[in-house]
């Protein structure tokens, strides 16, 4: 027979495992990732910004650490964003090129990341987190392969490029572009220049409603991509033109969201990262930012296309007043934050990515987490960085006029370029301009053949992409 004392105890018992829980639950950090769109290394204060301010991510900089040798492995949309999210190069998930529309290509196989990938989303879900996309997605755009369906409980956003719609200058064939919610399509064509705006809204709302469970937001900016869209508030307000109004509409942003944690009582329980997909798209001239001192942009493999900026925030738990020139990427994050979050990582499931936290914490600012790291054109890597090191084997590219050079933001024709074999020391030449490499044949060696048994070990280990088959109906 069940006794008054053993009714209190069992209650006892279930409060205390329910503290216990509670207790957990607030021990993990939520996490943020900022990831804008096309913007340069060179596009906030903190990196060199003239023309513009950008006093929300200059302070988050002031209170965190900045990293000045920080590359995305791919120099396109789609690509980036796999390695972001999956921790891996991303030939190794199978999404080596950018993404199109699949209503564009009716009857065509189509890629998309893979659902067996694992995700940043995913890993946390094993915590109990709650998640949420918003933003620009492009990692498949038709409902099995949407962010609802790789971890994310909520989605809001567009599922590719915002140029990706009929009124695109230069393409044709483009669907209207989607906004969506969850896997359901809310408007088609929407005011750009809102975006950013309604981004922030509806990512604002998922802080506070969740401010007292652990949670991760991927706030995935569709700007500075082009066109350009900006909300009035920001329209004209800088010296540069319309295109550091759109960032200094994107470091609004950054500023309503810290805001919002300090307000919440969750500031020094949320870590905070910040950065870009690829570098600038030059060609759009002052629709396009800047990657200064370093040389080209987005699309080449130079360090203007990969190299951008990367603030990272935590409270109490990140040193303020940090910079550090350790090379890194964004496929860190994954195992970054699956270690923060107490999450073992599956030995079965190779990634790439390090954890970057002696950098991040100030416990080894000398760490380094790559000995060498290769810069993808599509599904061959055709450079390779080692030190300060960093090789380049012959490959085409498209660029206008060397990167330089404005075009009122309207659309230009590329020039079809050549690089040929070509060795830079980036700690004396930044902008990758004096060709050392007949000084040096005994590392072009070493760095060649290390390319090329890198690209043999992808084809051997690659992962299979999910192919799309889209009907006409």
């Amino acid at each position: 027979m069940m006794t008054h004392k053993h009714l209190f105890s069992i209650a006892l018992l279930s409060w205390m495992l329910g503290a216990l829980a509670a207790t957990a639950a607030a021990a993990l950090p939520n996490v943020i990732i900022i990831n804008t769109d096309d913007q340069g290394y060179a596009d906030t204060g903190a990196y060199g910004a003239t023309d513009f301010e950008t006093p929300h991510l200059d302070k988050m900089a002031e209170e965190g650490i900045r990293f000045t040798n920080f590359y995305c492995p791919a120099n396109g949309c789609s690509p980036s964003r796999a390695a972001l999210l999956t921790g891996c190069y991303p030939i190794r998930v199978g999404i080596p090129f950018v993404l199109g529309p699949s209503k564009k290509k009716s009857n065509k196989k189509l890629r998309a990341l893979h659902p067996d990938e694992v995700t940043i989303a995913e890993v946390l879900k094993k915590k109990d987190y709650a998640t949420a996309c918003i933003g620009k997605w492009h990692l498949g755009d038709t409902v099995p392969f949407l962010p609802t369906n790789q971890g994310f409980d909520f989605y809001f956003g567009i599922p590719y490029s915002n140029d990706m719609w009929p009124k695109h200058p230069t393409a044709t064939g483009y669907p209207d572009l989607p906004l969506m919610e969850g896997t359901e399509i809310i408007e088609e064509n929407p005011d750009q220049d809102q975006l950013t705006t309604r981004y922030t809204e509806h990512a604002l709302e998922f802080i506070r409603s969740n401010a007292k469970k652990p949670f991760f937001l991927y706030l995935a900016h569709s700007m500075p991509h082009v066109p350009l869209g900006v909300s009035d508030k920001f329209r004209g307000k800088s010296k540069q033109g319309m295109y550091g109004d759109v960032i200094m509409e994107i470091d609004w942003s950054t500023g309503e969201i810290l805001r919002a944690l300090k307000e919440l009582g969750i500031d020094e329980n949320t870590i905070v990262f910040f950065t870009s997909d690829n570098g600038p798209w030059l060609s759009y001239g002052d629709h396009a930012g800047s990657a200064l001192p370093l040389r080209e942009g987005k699309g080449t493999t130079w360090d203007g296309g990969h190299r951008v900026p990367c603030i990272v925030r935590w409270p109490g738990k990140i040193p303020p007043g940090q910079v550090s020139d350790a090379l890194v990427s964004n496929f860190d994050f994954l195992p970054t934050v699956a270690a923060r979050a107490g999450v073992p990582l599956s030995e079965e499931r190779t990634i790439d990515g390090e954890d970057m936290w002696p950098l991040l914490s100030g416990e080894d600012s000398d760490a380094t987490l790559h000995e060498i790291f290769y810069f993808y054109r599509g599904a061959q890597p055709v450079a390779v960085r080692k030190g300060n090191w960093k090789l380049h084997v012959p490959h085409q590219y498209r660029s206008l006029d060397g990167g330089n050079g404005g075009t009122g933001g309207l659309p230009v024709t590329y020039k079809q370029l050549e690089t040929p074999l070509a060795l830079y020391n980036l700690e004396s030449d930044i902008g990758e301009s004096k060709n050392v490499a007949a000084d040096h044949p005994e590392l072009v060696q070493e760095l060649t053949q290390s390319i090329e048994a890198f690209a043999k070990t992808m084809e051997q280990e690659a992962r299979p992409y999910a192919a799309v088959v889209v009907s006409d109906n």
